[in-house]
């Protein structure tokens, strides 16, 4: 008999030592009531991710249903800013709630805890990680039909803690037309992949700028690329958005939630279906 090398995971021995796989997953807060937890996410940033979470959180809401949304982009927040919700969140002695859109759509957002609004939020990896999970354990998300996280650019720290602490059912991958863009897609594509996340779909934001006298269409960032890698991940293109001034203008103003426009059904219809 070969000498144990505590690898469980490369031996065949049905020994009584044996361990299966530790769960990373964290429990909920004990007044929370979650349905599903939809991950927005993007390999970098400034391509609307922030825009697609709120759009696809105003839409789910308008079906009916009871959303939430959670900022886990520490450093860089503006869920709050989309929704024009300037109030600090609350606590009571079961955890933290969090603050209500004008529709009612539960937000949680770092920039809810800090004393000003602008306050820059210096911290490293781990503490900002913690933070996130804090958003999943501390805060009630009470009768939430859907959560939507909307995730940090990249693949380190948060999306990792995001992916291995919370039972994320599926991700939204949001991308911009330009070729490196596109590269970068398939790093959140192959990560997902590696933590075994279900990809729902990728949606292209910025992807045209249709002209409000000749309703022609022009690529403002070239051709789109999007395309060719869904097809060789074998995963959806669920939307295509508009350079569109007004969504931009909502967003500054704080309405989000009066924007107007078809261009998420599908993936909408996608979320719902789940």
């Amino acid at each position: 008999m070969s000498e144990c090398t505590h690898d469980c995971s490369s031996c065949g021995s049905d020994c009584a030592s044996r361990k299966d796989p530790q769960s990373l997953l964290e429990k909920p807060n004990q007044m929370s009531n979650i349905g599903k937890v939809i991950g927005v996410v993007s390999g970098k940033g400034g391509v609307g991710k922030t825009l697609v979470s709120s759009l696809l959180a105003v839409s789910m809401q308008r079906l009916g249903k009871n959303v939430g949304i959670m900022d886990a982009d520490i450093t860089g927040p503006s869920i709050p800013k989309a929704f024009g919700i300037h109030t600090k969140a609350d606590a009571c002695e079961f955890g933290i709630i969090p603050a209500k859109s004008k529709m009612g759509i539960d937000v949680m957002s770092v920039n809810l805890l800090l004393e000003n609004e602008s306050d820059p939020v210096v911290w490293r990896g781990p503490v900002i990680a913690g933070v996130v999970k804090q958003f999943w354990t501390d805060v009630i998300w009470k009768d939430i039909d859907y959560l939507f996280v909307d995730m940090p650019p990249g693949t380190g720290d948060v999306p990792l803690t995001v992916f291995q602490s919370l039972p994320i059912n599926g991700i939204v991958i949001v991308t911009s037309p330009q070729e490196l863009v596109s590269m970068i897609v398939e790093k959140a594509v192959k990560m997902a992949q590696l933590m075994n996340i279900p990809i729902l779909g990728i949606i292209e934001n910025m992807s045209y700028y249709e002209c409000p006298n000749c309703g022609k269409r022009h690529n403002i960032y070239g051709d789109s690329h999007i395309e060719e890698i869904a097809a060789q991940y074998n995963i959806p293109v669920l939307a295509k958005l508009p350079i569109d001034p007004q969504l931009a203008k909502i967003c500054d103003q704080g309405t989000i939630e009066l924007f107007e426009g078809e261009w998420l059904n599908e993936a909408v219809d996608k979320i719902a279906d789940m």
